[in-house]
């Protein structure tokens, strides 16, 4: 590629798809975005590598590297962010390679009784937000939960962004881990500033402060020695297993990504046994996608069944009487017990 060449793709800081390392002065610039002297080779690296994959620019702060410290490597660990709008210009981006359709179901949010809304009214924020991706047909669906990725201030408040535009933030959450559901080629490896606004949290740091007494394990430890759940996921047999893995790796306390991962890879795994097999008189008509829910969208459903059943039972003091029948909070509950407790106090038809 000639200088002239260059300039007319973007000047001497555009990347090439040939590209093998940083140049001078792209990595000059780079500098001044926040990237130290603790950023590894490997990093940058896998960083070039990301930018000419997404075709992302980060000399446009369309994608960036932020380090945060991380207390068992002893360093800051370097990892690529990008905003819901790039997740967004890679979705039309693909889209507009392969020729697919491409759409979005109405976004949801659920209020802390578990109930649904298409739109959101009240001051406080939600408990959560579901977004679902049409891609070419078949729906990708994700769930986020607002108390796993609302950023807070010192003293556990919500920062002024989630404060006032909760219902906002924790909406673009779920549109990227859908996004990423519905692209995950594309979008495997970098994360949104909302996904990652709670690695900030000071509650984040108390976790590499506290100290464990002797005999006492630790709750936050992220992951059994040696083991990678992601891998143990990608060569099991089939859904049920991913699904053990999954409730393993949340057991072991694996931070959101790894888990979204399981559920990402646990979808592909069920598309070819959804699909149906069509025979020489098969019609559209009355076929229905299947979709396997993720073990949120799983429990916020087993929730509703309850409350429904509830209602419809005309019983009063849910939450109490629920807890006594459960034997344990609802949040505690297993999903298979929910379900059970609706069946048993569904009124007969």
């Amino acid at each position: 590629m000639t200088t002239t060449d260059i300039a007319k793709a973007g000047g001497s800081l555009a990347i090439r798809p040939d590209q093998l390392g940083w140049t001078d002065e792209q990595a000059a610039v780079l500098r001044q975005t926040g990237i130290d002297n603790d950023v590894t080779n490997a990093e940058l690296a896998s960083f070039l590598h990301l930018c000419q994959r997404t075709q992302l620019d980060p000399f446009s702060r369309q994608i960036y590297l932020i380090g945060r410290w991380d207390n068992r490597q002893k360093r800051k660990v370097f990892t690529p962010q990008t905003g819901i709008d790039g997740y967004r210009v890679i979705a039309h981006r693909v889209i507009a390679e392969t020729r697919h359709t491409f759409g979005y179901e109405d976004t949801l949010w659920c209020d802390s009784n578990g109930q649904w809304r298409d739109v959101w009214l009240s001051a406080t924020a939600p408990a959560a937000a579901k977004v679902t991706v049409l891609r070419n047909g078949q729906r990708f669906s994700a769930v986020a939960l607002y108390r796993e990725y609302v950023q807070t201030d010192r003293n556990d408040n919500p920062t002024r962004m989630w404060a006032s535009m909760g219902a906002n933030q924790i909406a673009k959450c779920a549109e990227a881990l859908a996004l990423r559901k519905a692209f995950p080629h594309d979008l495997a490896g970098v994360y949104t500033a909302e996904e990652m606004a709670q690695a900030d949290n000071p509650s984040a740091e108390e976790r590499h402060l506290r100290k464990v007494e002797p005999g006492q394990g630790d709750p936050w430890e992220t992951a059994a020695p040696g083991r990678d759940f992601l891998t143990e996921a990608e060569t099991a047999p089939d859904v049920d297993a991913v699904r053990q893995i999954w409730g393993e790796a949340k057991q072991a306390g694996m931070p959101d990504p790894v888990l979204n991962g399981i559920v990402e890879i646990g979808k592909l795994k069920a598309a070819p046994e959804a699909e149906p097999t069509p025979g020489p008189e098969a019609k559209d008509e009355g076929v229905v996608d299947a979709e396997v829910l993720s073990p949120e969208d799983d429990y916020a459903d087993a929730v509703a069944e309850l409350r429904a059943a509830a209602e419809a039972a005309h019983l009063d003091d849910f939450d109490n009487g629920v807890t006594g029948a459960l034997g344990m909070p609802l949040a505690d509950a297993p999903v298979a017990a929910i379900r059970a407790l609706a069946a048993q106090i569904r009124p007969a038809a």
